[in-house]
């Protein structure tokens, strides 16, 4: 569906892409994710035909995008981070004019904004101007303008950025429904938390190249990230620390990355039930006062920074 060859993009002398190759199929939600400045919005606008690459080549279902195929135009909508509308338009007009910017024949073009504005639940706004529209109706319009022409494939760079959580969530429901309807779509977000839920595959890049890909359960195997208990306890003497220091069970963890302190211990687990109540069993014999447990799994962002680093990046 989507091929992508050693593709290499430069701005001047600071290199965007390095030669990154990777593949999206037919039906795929696929989410690429990166620091800011990784390039995944140099490879939306690659993709889009905003610009071309240095090198490399880029194939959309078999069709080199360098052809410039009209019928190739016609199954892709992007939806940028920037809202593309105009305040002083309505809804209705502006995507009206989006549809002539994309050559949308005029005919039959009324019944399809109402159906895209009915699928957005904006249909009682259509005549309002966008000025008067909220962040979260805004990147609603800007997601119908892409979807006027029934595309199949979709570039999502950032859409929900700057929203509300109740208009995040009902676009993240918009992505579930365009998902199922069998769109392929390419995906770009800083927020973890939903990419994990949505997506088929995910690829990490940074510093133009692909990192690693996978499902978030083939990511996590990867990765080698295990799950932690957390044990909060009233201040421990020396004398029991080292000796808690100085259990196998104990010796276990501290060798993979946990941590033994005065008031708190953090345990890294395989095995979450087993290692609880060896934890339990361990402390209450040495009459350590445990006043609350938590225990953290796994997550996309745990999995992201541990191929990113945790640098701070510009």
């Amino acid at each position: 569906m989507i091929e992508i060859k050693h593709i290499s993009k430069s701005y001047g002398s600071s290199k965007a892409i390095d030669s990154l190759s990777l593949y999206i199929k037919k039906g795929e939600f696929y989410s690429l994710l990166g620091p800011n400045g990784a390039g995944k919005t140099t490879i939306i606008n690659l993709l889009g035909g905003l610009m071309q690459a240095d090198f490399g080549e880029i194939f959309i279902n078999g069709i080199n995008i360098k052809s410039q195929n009209k019928s190739l135009k016609s199954q892709i909508g992007v939806i940028p981070q920037e809202i593309a509308l105009y305040d002083d338009l309505t809804a209705r007009e502006n995507l009206r004019f989006w549809a002539r910017v994309n050559k949308i024949s005029a005919n039959g073009l009324n019944s399809k904004i109402d159906e895209v504005l009915g699928f957005l639940e904006l249909s009682d706004r259509a005549n309002q101007r966008i000025s008067q529209y909220s962040g979260g109706m805004k990147r609603r319009i800007n997601i119908a303008a892409a979807l006027l022409h029934e595309p199949s494939i979709l570039f999502f760079d950032e859409p929900t950025v700057g929203i509300d959580p109740q208009s995040r969530s009902f676009i993240y429901s918009i992505f579930q429904q365009l998902h199922k309807q069998g769109k392929t779509i390419l995906y770009t977000s800083h927020y973890l938390e939903e990419v994990e839920k949505l997506s088929d595959r995910i690829g990490i890049i940074d510093y133009g190249k692909l990192i690693v890909e996978g499902s978030f359960e083939e990511l996590l195997q990867t990765s080698g990230i295990k799950e932690t208990i957390n044990l909060f306890y009233k201040p421990l003497n020396e004398n029991t620390l080292e000796i808690l220091k100085a259990s196998n069970l104990l010796q276990k963890s501290l060798i993979t990355g946990g941590s033994l302190e005065t008031e708190k211990c953090i345990f890294i687990t395989n095995n979450r039930t087993k290692d609880l109540s060896q934890l339990i069993q361990l402390f209450s014999s040495h009459e350590v006062d445990i006043h609350q447990i938590k225990i953290k799994g796994v997550d996309l962002e745990m999995v992201y920074l541990h191929f990113t680093k945790k640098d701070l990046r510009d």
